[in-house]
């Protein structure tokens, strides 16, 4: 199973949100200091999550690195999260 899959089912079992996308921005890193060659080192997740409406920006970013979880946390170089 590939990293986006992964990353995609833990956001939906987990964070129960309204809208979101995965978007692997691998591609524009390649060549620089965290790209490893894989083409799965730097992602972006746009999150509309209604249950983290309301709490800080740190306690949703906590909430999306708790809901990936330390096995696929350690596998990314880069992640931006933006919240719709």
């Amino acid at each position: 199973m590939g990293l986006e899959v992964e990353i995609n089912d833990a956001i939906k079992t987990k964070l129960n949100p309204a809208s979101f996308e995965v978007i692997n921005e691998s591609h524009l890193h390649a060549g620089h200091s965290g790209d490893d060659g894989s083409g799965e080192s730097h992602w972006k997740i746009v999150l509309d999550a209604p249950d983290l409406a309301g709490k800080s920006r740190i306690a949703r970013h906590r909430a999306v690195h708790d809901a990936l979880g330390k096995d696929i946390i350690g596998r990314l170089h880069a992640l931006a999260i933006s919240f719709a």
